[in-house]
């Protein structure tokens, strides 16, 4: 009896998302193609679970078939569209968020109701202040965040003498994003009331903010295994989000408690006021947003949202940097001119282009995933060309075969670190090529009105670490020119988190 409990319980959220498969189909999707699989109900299950490992493949088979057009694929749970063609591209991001929204696919992907809260998904004004406040400020507290970029570098890469010094670059690297990131939440400028003194300092939060990306992610997955009904439950008792939220708590509460007593005697406009993120959240909060638990889910949600992403893109930025040292001298020279002219500021990192073409072709190359521009149909929604969406229906922009089309790209296979600066000169444009322009050929930021809101900042963020790197060490690959191997998880690529990179003091 137990044994058959056991297997009934394991057997629940496959046959669910089975159902879920069948339901969808029915739906009036046969007008799209199926790629990696069958439409069949059942068998269609069984392509779901080869896309978990095989995602990449089957997106870059169905743009070879079908480009210009549609096709769908299963995962779990869901069928997914992928969109080939620049004009869909187009359709599809001016759509109205009440018609075609990225919200509730966010919401779908991270279950941000379950793993956050549902005000975080419902009111993401944390998102707005992203696109407007920390914009507009990134001149101000660009000098703070380098002097944390380079105490951070000081710390995790140790190099002694002239030796080579082996780096664990994955783990490297976001401990010091998160450091960069917390100098823009939290301004260094406040001691916090924490053990350690400056709370972006303290082990247990740096701790915290370092696994809650993977804690939300892997939650989410087994979130969405399960009916929506036992979703609440699942949530939870059976992922560790609820604890973390609690750490969060304990090292945030001190600080926000004190500046909601700062507001309470002087006024909004207190002497000293910090200009930071937890501040703008503090200020742009109303109602029940205004306590210490919904605040700290607020810096979750920021610190979720920037760390992951520019880790991830830094560590792929860092290896082919390392597997390209003679590419270095190039950055240097420009990167010396610049500093001496304007200093360790905004205004120089802006003036980097060929640095900022170095990160644009690594992310051309390389990208967050197969596909971008994640979206959930709420409404039926009809392209151009007469393909059908129905309600329910995510659908997706397929990134990665598009950045290697030869028809976007000349020589799309080869790595060229000045493709895009080449571009800048050759065309006379300053801005169409550089990192933070988005186009239905350049994808990593998604495009339109919903492009990444802190594309700016990690823009930002990721030349001043390259520019860093680059006037203070000389790098390569443990073995000569070779890029360690990403990996894929589901439609997301994923540097390698085992691999070292070789440090030493500048020598030229």
């Amino acid at each position: 009896m137990v044994g058959s409990l056991s297997e009934l319980a394991l057997l629940t959220p496959i046959l669910y998302a089975a159902y879920l498969l069948y339901m969808s189909l029915r739906r009036r999707m046969g007008n799209i193609p199926t790629v990696g699989g069958t439409s069949f109900p059942v068998l269609s299950y069984r392509g779901s679970f080869h896309n978990i490992f095989h995602a990449a493949e089957t997106i870059r088979e169905g743009y070879a078939k079908y480009k210009g057009h549609a096709f769908k694929y299963a995962e779990l749970g869901n069928w997914r569209v992928i969109i080939t063609g620049q004009r869909q591209i187009d359709e599809l991001c001016k759509a109205p968020d009440t018609v075609i929204s990225f919200a509730e696919a966010a919401n779908d992907s991270a279950q941000i109701v379950y793993t956050f809260a549902p005000e975080v998904h419902h009111d993401p004004y944390h998102a707005h202040l992203i696109r407007t406040q920390l914009t507009r400020n990134l001149a101000r507290i660009f000098p703070e965040m380098h002097d944390e970029l380079m105490a951070a570098f000081n710390d995790e890469v140790r190099v002694v003498g002239e030796d080579w010094t082996r780096v664990r670059l994955k783990d490297a690297v976001t401990e010091i994003g998160f450091h960069y990131v917390s100098s823009m939440v939290l301004s260094n400028t406040l001691i916090a009331k924490a053990e350690s003194g400056v709370l972006g300092r303290n082990s247990d939060y740096c701790l915290l903010n370092k696994t809650f990306t993977r804690d939300v992610i892997g939650g989410a997955f087994i979130i969405k295994l399960f009916p929506r009904a036992l979703r609440p439950l699942v949530s939870r008792f059976c992922t560790s989000v609820p604890a973390r939220i609690n750490r969060g708590i304990k090292h945030l509460e001190p600080t926000i408690k004190e500046r909601f007593e700062q507001i309470e005697k002087h006024g909004k406009n207190w002497a000293d006021k910090p200009n930071d993120m937890l501040q703008w959240l503090i200020d742009a909060a109303q109602g029940k947003e205004r306590t210490v638990r919904a605040l700290v889910l607020r810096v979750l949600a920021v610190n979720f949202a920037a760390i992951h992403t520019t880790s991830v893109t830094f560590t792929q930025v860092m290896y082919y940097l390392a597997a390209h040292p003679q590419y270095a001298s190039v950055l240097r020279e420009e990167i010396e001119a610049l500093v001496q002219q304007e200093g360790w500021t905004k205004a120089a990192v802006d003036k980097m282009h060929k640095t900022d073409s170095f990160v644009k072709e690594v992310q051309r190359f390389t990208g967050l995933g197969a596909y971008a521009i994640n979206r959930k149909a709420l409404k039926d929604f009809t392209f151009a060309d007469g393909t059908f969406i129905p309600a329910g229906t995510m659908i997706a922009a397929s990134a990665r075969p598009i950045h290697f089309d030869d028809e976007n790209y000349a020589n799309p296979d080869m790595f060229n670190p000045w493709r895009f600066s080449n571009m800048r000169t050759d065309e006379g444009t300053g801005l169409k090529y550089q990192m933070i322009s988005t186009s239905t050929q350049y994808l990593p930021f998604g495009h339109g009105k919903n492009a990444c809101p802190g594309r700016f900042f990690a823009a930002n963020e990721v030349k001043a670490m390259l520019a860093h790197v680059v006037m203070t060490y000389d790098v390569k690959t443990v073995e000569d020119g070779v890029i360690p191997p990403p990996f894929w998880v589901l439609a997301s690529l994923v540097p390698n988190g085992k691999a070292d990179v070789l440090f030493r003091k500048r020598q030229t």
